[in-house]
């Protein structure tokens, strides 16, 4: 039995992210489509080979073929007729082409160009390359090109966006959502394409202002309603009627919300809805096998406060004998989520969906890798972590606090007991200003606040790794030189100057570079920026340099302390043994080695095994430094355990003396 399925995209204020599981699926459309076209290689059809073969002329790029059954199949296409030369052109082919070929990786490129142009020439409206969009072939490097486009803009523009904008926006995500061009989407090289849209898409329409008028902007393809709501309304209906393809009758959708949750909404708010009739049959979105799209495509942006919608659709088939499923989009685990809806009411005719949302905050992960993987157990181990870290931290630094005159009374401990210090306070507050752009995330209202937060992320985490730098510098120094040859004052400073100077000045650098062009921040989480500026990258070369230099440094003093055993009985040799091992625990969560994981996320950003040991080794650092740097500390121990005696005696001698005085006689008159 075909199963059917009716499709929600709900975005709750929060942005939707990668699309990989999105991706997947639709990468099985190519399956399901029409048989391609056949093409002409000069190559003999040998099976299982490939092929590629340039544009028809006025176009550029190329085709990609493959060869089955002795036939070459089309699979890839580039061909397109825009370029940053002629979009803007009164007419189209004006404009002399590019030379030569160009590949699909170079799209984004050419978009980020014609993006700024697009800035340049209409700010307002954004309307000046709408007549030669709307006059383009919908072949596949023209969507490709658009589509880039699309998300370059909901990117550079992170406020201000009116109803013009909206209207000229939705027009070019119109033309290639026309339902002669979904074949044409299978020959897209990045079949992340019609992902990106669907992000791009609702991250623009997230940051449109409504003032106390309706907004509605109603294309073929795509139709936006927009409003204001607040806990004074009865009830508000998105009503939206769209045709599926050319021919057949309209398909209704609607979403409700009712009155008690409106009042859960403490002050007016805006609520947004977008239709789509024909981005189900591009996504070809399902996590069952031989599931079609049975009704619009719904994405509803919300308030935080509401927690629980009602839509209804209208069936496309209304056979009786396929089963129907609701399913929501989770914009942050980038996924169709059958728990997220749950059918209410179903006919032949319609069927009425309950729709809950959730908030899931940044996962730890986000600040080695360029793009968010987010699931909820990652969250439940950042936040977890980090908790336990912060308490950790707290009673690190109080415990410094308290026996730091015991265990500081050499140069070489003083100097090591800063940097320990400096190390546990710096991740300290790196921790807290971690959550606080957690909670920032997301809405447009608090990007000067986001702005802020990432800063002081940014820059107390490169703090953080800057005094580790400094530590193993200290350590190296304590092997290869006396120490008493530096003065302790200029050691101090010099301590200083690196763990705080070197990532202050990179951290200010990179805002002021970046944030004047708006490329600082991720569209979706307060963090460094990848997409536009790699600005993230101003965190992880200093961070992965130092956990290198770091390395070295680990492996010098395991190479000395082996050097001790040689020659030594075999009890000796274990003791060295230990002390290594003792060593590399200590020295590992100090000097930050558990980061080097980060390389993982970087490379391979998609693998949830190697963002959850990302996150517990590193969310959970202020405990290991608790444990291996504080508590595992022999002086420290001994300190402690002085204070405590040291406290007994007192409240002794205080209980002596407090009892000889009661007990002396008093003296009468004479």
């Amino acid at each position: 039995m075909t199963h059917m399925l009716l499709l929600y995209c709900f975005v709750f204020l929060l942005p939707t992210e990668s699309c990989r599981t999105l991706c997947q699926v639709a990468n099985k459309s190519k399956e399901k489509m029409p048989a391609r076209p056949h093409g002409v290689c000069d190559g003999t059809c040998v099976a299982n080979s490939h092929c590629s073969q340039p544009c028809p002329p006025d176009t550029q790029g190329n085709m990609g073929f493959f060869c089955s059954q002795k036939k070459w199949h089309k699979i890839t296409e580039t061909c397109r007729t825009l370029n940053a030369f002629n979009i803007f052109e009164t007419n189209l082919y004006s404009a002399q082409p590019f030379e030569g070929n160009t590949k699909i990786s170079e799209y984004a490129r050419m978009s980020e160009t014609i993006t700024d142009m697009l800035m340049q020439k209409c700010p307002k409206d954004l309307s000046c390359v709408l007549r030669n969009i709307q006059q383009s072939p919908r072949i596949p490097g023209n969507i490709a090109v658009i589509v880039q486009l699309l998300h370059n803009i909901s990117t550079v523009l992170l406020t201000g966006v009116d109803e013009a904008k909206m209207q000229s926006y939705s027009v070019m995500a119109n033309h290639i959502l026309n339902s002669k061009s979904i074949s044409n989407w299978t020959f897209i090289p990045d079949r992340n394409s019609s992902c990106v849209l669907l992000h791009s898409i609702n991250s623009f329409a997230r940051k449109l202002f409504i003032n106390k008028y309706l907004i509605d902007i109603s294309d073929v393809f795509i139709h936006t309603l927009g409003t204001t709501i607040s806990r004074d309304n009865t009830g508000k209906n998105f009503s939206f009627a769209m045709r599926i393809n050319d021919t057949s009758n309209a398909i209704t959708g609607q979403v409700l919300i009712s009155r008690d949750e409106l009042r859960k909404v403490p002050a007016p708010s805006q609520a947004i809805s977008i239709a789509f009739p024909t981005l189900g049959a591009i996504l070809e979105a399902s996590l069952l096998e031989n599931v079609t799209v049975n009704g619009l495509v719904l994405s509803v942006i919300l308030p935080k406060e509401l927690k629980r919608i009602s839509l209804i659709f209208e069936k496309i088939s209304k056979s009786e004998e396929r089963r129907t499923q609701c399913v929501g989009w989770h914009s942050l685990e980038s996924r169709w989520d059958q728990q997220a809806c749950q059918i209410i009411q179903e006919n032949s005719q319609q069927a009425v969906c309950k729709c809950r949302p959730s908030k899931l905050f940044t996962s730890f992960s986000i600040l080695m890798s360029p793009h968010i993987l987010e699931s909820p157990i990652l969250i439940y181990i950042t936040y977890t972590g980090l908790g336990i870290s912060i308490c950790s931290l707290i009673l690190c630094l109080s415990i410094e606090a308290l026996v730091w005159s015991q265990v500081t009374k050499t140069e070489i401990s003083y100097l090591r007991h800063v940097c320990i210090v400096n190390i546990a306070a710096t991740l300290l507050i790196a921790d807290v200003w971690f959550i606080v752009a957690s909670f920032l995330s997301g809405p447009v209202t608090h990007h000067d606040g986001c702005v802020a937060a990432t800063f002081f992320v940014h820059f107390f985490y490169l703090s953080v790794f800057f005094w580790m730098l400094a530590k193993a510098l200290l350590i190296l120094y304590g092997i290869l030189i006396v120490f008493h040859t530096v003065p302790k004052s200029v050691l101090v400073a010099a301590l200083f100057s690196v763990g705080y100077g070197a990532p202050l000045l990179i951290a200010v650098v990179t805002v002021a570079a970046t944030e004047p062009r708006k490329g600082y921040l991720r569209p979706e989480a307060c963090w460094l920026n990848w997409d536009m500026t790699k600005a993230l990258l101003a965190f992880v070369i200093p961070a992965l340099a130092i956990v290198v230099v770091n390395l070295i440094t680990v492996t010098l003093v395991i190479v000395k302390t082996q050097r001790a055993a040689v020659g030594s009985s075999m009890f000796q040799e274990v003791r060295a043994v230990v002390r290594i091992s003792k060593n590399i625990a200590i020295l590992t969560p100090m000097l930050g080695l558990t980061w080097a994981f980060g390389i993982a996320t970087v490379i391979d950003g998609s693998n949830l095994a190697i963002h959850i040991t990302f996150s517990v080794l590193n969310a959970f650092q202020g405990f290991f430094i608790l444990v291996f740097g504080t508590i595992l500390d022999p002086k420290i121990r001994e300190a402690l355990k002085g204070r405590v005696t040291s406290a007994k005696w007192i409240s002794r001698i205080s209980e002596n003396l407090s009892t000889d005085f009661s007990c002396q006689p008093t003296k009468g008159p004479s």
